[in-house]
């Protein structure tokens, strides 16, 4: 359970790493997205149908309880986190597409979200005291849009001060995840230790499968392997911190610890995972510069 500092300091945080996130884009950025949409309606496509059903499936596949249910199907209906940018770029990605798929996704959160989790929450029979009321989820991320249309002002009004504050949301987003774990894991270490495999494996698990699955999809839907890798982070990587935020603003006491650990043990691991996947995602975009300079040599 976070304390109400901790918890004052994680929204205050959100709004920052929304003001970094509408820092990176200008509204010319929607434009050619537009203009251009087959690869963003991708990334929707695997962001809201993919890990919604994924969250779901392996919550019940794994006879999970209410608790650790809806805190499952909760993390894979969030939009995209801004750290998936991040991978994106040491990776060799798409970083534009990386970067719109984080913004549009986020903007169409304010819709999906709070339908997906009452949708899935009730098909996996997550009711009552457990069910994360929609209107709650829908006003939390309305609030995060305001600071998302104030950093797309600020980049506008003035690009150098834009990238300055595009960068600290960005590298903030990981700061988050690594305040969770400080803040919340010494508190909590004799729950981690009692934790049953299985839960580990569905926050673990949610990840890795949302990578692979969105990567599969993508490639069955022209998307080039550039930017089917970029559209697999950008699944695979969800706003872990939001979720951790929406769980404390709806439940308090014992409940909240309870429905707060799969979140928290997501944003834990897909750090990892993710440094993993970056890695050999990383050596395959190489290989494949390498191998067209070749091609490139043998015709000249």
């Amino acid at each position: 359970m976070l304390t109400p500092l901790e918890t004052t300091l994680l929204g205050i945080m959100m709004m920052v790493i929304m003001l970094g996130m509408g820092a990176s884009l200008t509204f010319r950025d929607f434009l050619i997205a537009f203009k251009k949409p087959k690869g963003v309606l991708v990334g929707l496509l695997c962001q809201f149908g993919i890990m919604p059903f994924l969250g779901y499936l392996l919550a019940v596949v794994l006879g999970l309880p209410p608790a650790l249910a809806v805190g499952l199907i909760l993390m894979g209906c969030m939009p995209g986190g801004t750290t998936s940018n991040i991978f994106a770029y040491f990776s060799k990605g798409a970083l534009a597409l990386s970067i719109m798929m984080t913004s549009v996704s986020t903007l169409c959160a304010v819709v999906f979200v709070p339908a997906l989790i009452a949708f899935y929450s009730k098909l996996a029979g997550v009711t009552g005291e457990f069910a994360i009321p929609a209107a709650n989820v829908a006003q939390v991320l309305v609030v995060l849009l305001v600071p998302t249309v104030i950093g797309m002002v600020l980049r506008k009004a003035n690009p150098n001060v834009g990238a300055t504050v595009e960068l600290i949301g960005s590298m903030l987003g990981i700061f988050v995840i690594l305040f969770l774990i400080v803040s919340w894991v010494p508190r909590n270490y004799e729950l981690l230790l009692s934790t049953p495999w299985y839960v580990f494996f569905a926050a673990i698990g949610l990840g890795l499968f949302g990578m692979l699955l969105g990567y599969s999809l993508s490639r069955a839907l022209k998307q080039d392997p550039n930017r089917s890798r970029t559209i697999s982070l950008e699944t695979g990587i969800q706003n872990g911190p939001l979720a951790v935020l929406i769980v404390t603003l709806t439940f308090t006491g014992e409940m909240q610890q309870q429905v707060l650990l799969v979140p928290v043990l997501y944003s834990l691991f897909i750090v990892l995972s993710s440094s993993a996947v970056t890695v050999w995602y990383r050596s395959m975009a190489t290989r494949e510069a390498l191998a067209r300079d070749t091609a490139k040599v043998a015709l000249a």
